[in-house]
């Protein structure tokens, strides 16, 4: 039951916020019969809400619940004074982001306006080999963690993912340097420039990163601060007692 619950849940995404009964039980696998019982009884927990239309959304009670307490909560405070000075001058955009499987997670974003187009959403995912969030995440992860990644990647050869050597490369060139540095891989005009955040064992527990126009990244001047707001982070997430398992 609970698994069926999940899958329903995790039906909805940014870009289906809300659904008919019949999408939701195709997007959770579900027989139509048991996707409309669950979607009732969700309905009347609050968990789910049915839209005038008769398609279905997350409910307020779902927010409300995630909002009391949580790991990614614990992160965002401790994070968003520095966030908000390296935004001060950036002025594009600056994230915050942990590593979930083979994605990056984004927990927080701070944008200004006019700024360049960014597909990073709060709560939303990338694959971690196209963003310098994930890149950088992964670099700062243990060896097990890197070697079953480039396993499950094998098994998906011919996507668009690098050979294990290059990417095995590339994160021995970001552990050297302290951060990433991707141009061009999510949007043609962007590039992102992450570093890791490192939690009391020295791994990434977090990725803080900007978003820029490619030709005025400026890795010398935003690197270091990048660096600086990390360091804070660590530093309050480690006398805040945070853990963010790494996967």
């Amino acid at each position: 039951m609970t698994t069926r619950i999940v899958r329903i849940i995790s039906a909805f995404d940014e870009t289906h916020s809300s659904l008919p009964v019949a999408a939701v039980a195709r997007r959770a696998d579900l027989p139509l019969s048991t996707a409309h019982r669950l979607v009732a009884e969700l309905a009347g927990h609050g968990l789910l809400q049915r839209e005038p239309s008769g398609e279905i959304r997350l409910g307020l009670r779902l927010w409300e619940l995630a909002s009391r307490s949580s790991a990614a909560l614990d992160l965002k405070a401790v994070a968003m004074p520095f966030m908000e000075d390296l935004q001060a001058v950036v002025r594009q955009h600056t994230q915050l982001s942990v590593l979930r499987g083979d994605e990056v997670l984004f927990i927080e974003r701070l944008s200004s306006r006019g700024s360049v187009l960014n597909h990073a959403r709060v709560a939303g995912r990338l694959p971690l080999h196209i963003s310098s969030s994930g890149m950088v995440l992964m670099a700062h992860s243990p060896r097990h963690v890197q070697a079953a990644f480039l396993a499950r990647a094998a098994e998906t050869a011919g996507t668009g993912m690098p050979p294990a050597a290059e990417l095995r490369r590339q994160w021995a060139h970001m552990r050297q340097t302290g951060y990433a540095s991707l141009p061009g891989t999510v949007v043609a005009e962007t590039t992102g420039i992450a570093v890791p955040v490192p939690d009391a064992t020295g791994y990434a527990a977090a990725a803080l990163g900007v978003v820029v126009p490619s030709g005025t990244e400026n890795p010398s001047a935003t690197v270091p601060a990048l660096m600086t707001a990390a360091r804070g982070i660590s530093r309050g997430l480690v006398q805040l007692g945070a853990t963010f398992p790494i996967q």
